[in-house]
């Protein structure tokens, strides 16, 4: 588990780097509740961002919550609204942009369409 969350780390903090390299005000939420990781704000809007990790070769990223209570793990999917963009950052270092919520879904293969 705490590999997983290094690799969140480390897309959280390389979000923040690259929002910030393009003129963007980034805050970040005082607890760990949020549904988003990020408020990325434009000048034109704020924006809650999601920031995902994907190591494997297929590149596709689970997009659902998963943690540990009591009775054992709880796996849930985005709820409608939850945040505005998701961000991913890839392995070998590739970020990509998607500037919606992707309520209800498994998972999402990046395209190249959204790289930054």
């Amino acid at each position: 588990m705490r590999e997983t969350q290094r690799k969140g780390d480390l897309a959280v903090a390389k979000a923040i780097h690259t929002f910030t390299a393009m003129g963007y005000d980034v805050s970040k939420p005082l607890t760990e509740s949020a549904a988003y990781d990020l408020i990325v704000d434009t000048g034109e809007g704020l924006f809650r961002v999601q920031a995902r990790f994907t190591g494997g070769a297929r590149r596709q990223v689970n997009l659902r919550q998963i943690h540990s209570n009591a009775q054992g793990y709880v796996v849930k999917k985005t709820r409608p609204g939850a945040y505005d963009w998701l961000y991913i950052l890839t392995a070998d270092g590739q970020e990509y942009l998607m500037r919606e919520c992707l309520a209800a879904r498994r998972s999402i293969t990046p395209q190249e369409s959204f790289r930054l």
